[in-house]
């Protein structure tokens, strides 16, 4: 199935990558080397609306579809995958507000997050529960017209930076269907008891915000419950497919700018008097690389299509082996980028190392590639 971009794709993707080159690119060792969070860059991307894309125009957001969001994604991650992750990510969790809110949380909230006043957080993952969503332990225990929330989150994008988040808790329990009692609170997050900490010892996007959350006899009121109580997985399910095909764009835009260092050192370093681009053995490697990260795209930019086509199936299919697929290419494009390079590849001296520790995390995040591999199975068989 072949994919044509209109003129507002091939224009969001222009604007982007150009911002990339001005802005993101000169910074990127800088940030990567200080682990620090990229916060003027964050502000110029408020002015092109690259925050969060799928905010509505009412709200205050540049209302993209699926395919341009999927876009400004891989133009981000091709410029830098750290400080990508730190500008895409901002809007995380505000699709939930959106969806299911009442609308007095969309008013508050959802311009303060476009404009880049304030970052949203989704805290999901615990210690001991990352892709099995059904097993969290962090509770919710009514007290009169206020909930009591108490737990610890862990791996929380934005978690140190964020201004609201929104925590999934068990409500109920249900041991015969432990998907049903989960419910999803809006948190602001200077509340009582709503204590982050910062993660720095990460492998790569070091310019990413990564914190462990603890939920201390944290009380919010019962009009902070984001769509129905006890329904707060049902609602999640909602967003899986879009926020795997959103890896699967990050996996191409890194694995892209791997390719794209790999293609100028192959034309520029000589070895045995002509350059190495002429040898069959890296011709052949970069012409695997490209080939492969071309069908990486194509599926993401399908798995887009399904989205925006409400398909859930064929959605929450697409974007499983969108996922899968893009993100273990990324890792061995990004691996073959140091090959080609040599020595000089396995040094910070080239921003190829960083990729492939950049491009690792997307065989984890939002399912890992096992996970993604049981979803396509119980599909497919």
């Amino acid at each position: 199935m072949g994919f044509r971009l209109s003129d507002e794709h091939r224009a969001i993707r222009k604007a982007v990558r150009e911002f990339g080159e001005n802005e993101i690119e000169p910074v990127a060792r800088e940030h990567d080397e200080e682990g620090s969070y990229p916060k003027e860059i964050i502000e110029k991307a408020a002015e092109l609306d690259l925050l969060a894309p799928s905010i509505p125009i009412e709200y205050g957001g540049p209302g993209m579809d699926s395919l341009s969001s999927i876009i400004v994604t891989e133009e981000l991650w091709r410029a830098d995958p750290g400080i990508g992750s730190a500008v895409g990510s901002r809007g995380f969790g505000s699709d939930m507000i959106k969806e299911y809110g009442d609308e007095w949380m969309k008013e508050k909230w959802l311009p303060r997050i476009a404009n880049g006043e304030s970052a949203c957080c989704s805290c999901i993952s615990e210690p001991a529960h990352g892709s099995n969503v059904a097993g969290i332990e962090t509770r919710a225990e009514k007290d009169g017209d206020e909930y009591v929330l108490n737990g610890d989150k862990m791996w929380i994008t934005n978690g140190s930076v964020a201004d609201v988040a929104v925590v999934m808790t068990k409500t109920r329990s249900n041991p015969e269907n432990p998907h049903r009692g989960i419910t999803a609170f809006l948190v602001p997050t200077d509340t009582d008891g709503f204590e982050p900490t910062k993660i720095t010892n990460k492998l790569g996007i070091r310019a990413s915000d990564l914190a462990e959350i603890k939920l201390d006899d944290v009380r919010v009121p019962e009009e902070n419950i984001i769509g129905e109580l006890n329904e707060g997985f049902y609602q999640l399910m909602d967003f899986f497919a879009s926020g795997r095909s959103n890896v699967a764009a990050q996996a191409v835009g890194v694995a892209q700018a791997a390719i794209d260092a790999a293609v100028d050192y192959a034309n520029e370093r000589e070895q045995g008097g002509k350059v190495i681009k002429e040898y069959q053995a890296v011709s052949h490697k970069i012409a695997d690389m490209a080939a492969n990260t071309e069908a990486a795209r194509s599926l993401t930019y399908r798995a887009a299509s399904q989205i925006e086509a409400e398909n859930d199936q064929l959605a929450t299919r697409f974007a499983s082996m969108a996922k899968l697929f893009a993100s273990e290419n990324a890792v061995d494009v990004a691996d073959d980028a140091i090959q080609v390079f040599g020595g000089a590849g396995y040094v910070s001296d080239y921003p190829v190392e960083r990729y492939y520790r950049d491009a690792r995390i997307t065989k984890i995040y939002e399912g890992t590639s096992e996970i993604q591999r049981n979803i396509i199975s119980d599909q497919v068989l």
